[in-house]
């Protein structure tokens, strides 16, 4: 470790509006206002949340290059490279690398390379969900994804359900940490919109939102289903947030099916607790979550949740208090408790619980997890 006040680590992450990335720039940021850390952003574009007017944050671009030779850029390769290049120039103490594939295999190169040149530099790698549950499943990168796991010095992962499901999977012996993720209180909470209320719902109607990615494994599908039943027994309105493969076919079944007045696609938002802030409640049915990040943020807006009782949600959501979970593709069960939510006398409790939950994961409780283990790799 180095002699200077401030330890200097590494963040290795996807720049993109997922999970994972923005866990890991959240994380960076939050470890930089304490004052006691540089953080050193990683990546092939700057983070979608990262602001680098600050002189603990930092940002080194990943430059890959094309040649006719290769069909795919080979990123691996020229991620370790930066690693390396980062850590040697900026005297790093640690890296953190968000998300197995392929950033702990690049760490564990750069690792390599390092030490060849007498240089010790711990990696810690936090698993985020489908790096595990559905890519790293592949046969083409199941054994890197093993081997990387073991070679780290410290392995998270953001709920007990990825943990076991990691162990499942792969067979690993490594110690797994269970840090969940967390939410910023400061952004997340509920704005006097009232005028954006209004507008969207003109006649007082309940509001219901999801955002996602619209992959298959967030089953869209079902959100709209679970609307259309509310909808038969009380004025309601939804609000789609996100975008992806599954988008235009929505669409289209909205069109349809004459819902369109009452079905808004909104597409890719980065002010997200805007829209939470006006909304009654947030459904996510998915196939399968590692944690729920975007759950949480609804639950700190103070919007209670109908969710799938699927891999971290569990963890996340108090049954019947901050929301309900059914069995995935439960529709009818889903719009029962979301009807049960909206109802006049229980949508204020329910509120209120969902808040109470969120305040549990704030990044104030979160981070000085990370803290220890940051000071248990610099050990090894």
């Amino acid at each position: 470790m180095q002699n200077s006040s401030r330890l200097k680590i590494g963040v290795v992450c996807y720049p993109t509006f997922g999970g994972s990335g923005v866990v890991a720039t959240e994380l960076g940021k939050a470890l930089a206002e304490t004052g006691r850390y540089c953080v050193h952003f990683i990546t092939y574009d700057q983070p979608s949340r990262l602001d680098l007017l600050s002189n603990s944050v930092f940002y080194h671009k990943v430059d890959i290059q094309t040649y006719p030779l290769f069909r795919y850029p080979p990123y691996e390769l020229a991620l370790a490279s930066k690693m390396v290049n980062v850590v040697k120039y900026e005297k790093l103490d640690l890296l953190h690398v968000h998300y197995a594939i392929p950033h702990a295999s690049a760490a564990f190169m750069a690792k390599q390379i390092l030490a060849s040149e007498g240089r010790h530099i711990p990696v810690v790698t936090t698993l985020h969900g489908t790096d595990i549950t559905l890519v790293g499943k592949d046969p083409s990168y199941a054994p890197v994804v093993a081997f990387s796991i073991e070679q780290s010095d410290i392995v998270t992962a953001v709920s007990a359900s990825l943990r076991d499901e990691t162990y499942d999977t792969f067979g690993v012996k490594k110690e797994i940490h269970v840090v969940p993720n967390f939410i910023d209180l400061e952004r997340f909470k509920k704005q006097k919109k009232e005028h954006f209320k209004r507008a969207i719902c003109p006649n007082g109607e309940k509001l219901l939102v999801h955002t996602s990615n619209f992959r298959k494994v967030k089953r869209v599908d079902d959100v709209v289903a679970v609307f259309e039943r509310v909808r038969e027994k009380i004025p309601a309105k939804l609000l789609l947030v996100g975008d992806g493969p599954e988008r235009r076919r929505l669409e289209q079944y909205c069109q349809e099916k004459g819902l369109f007045e009452d079905v808004r696609f909104l597409g890719e938002i980065e002010a997200i607790e805007e829209v939470l802030s006006v909304a009654d409640v947030f459904v996510m049915p998915s196939a399968k979550e590692s944690f729920g990040l975007a759950a949480l943020e609804a639950m700190a807006c103070e919007v209670p949740v109908i969710a799938s009782n699927t891999g971290g949600l569990p963890e996340l959501i108090e049954q019947g208090i901050s929301g309900f979970m059914s069995q995935v593709e439960d529709v009818e069960d889903m719009a029962k408790n979301a009807l049960f939510i909206l109802d006049d006398a229980n949508l204020p409790t329910f509120k209120t619980q969902a808040l109470r939950r969120a305040k549990e994961f704030e990044v104030a409780h979160i981070l000085p997890q990370y803290e220890d283990l940051y000071h248990l790799a610099l050990k090894k």
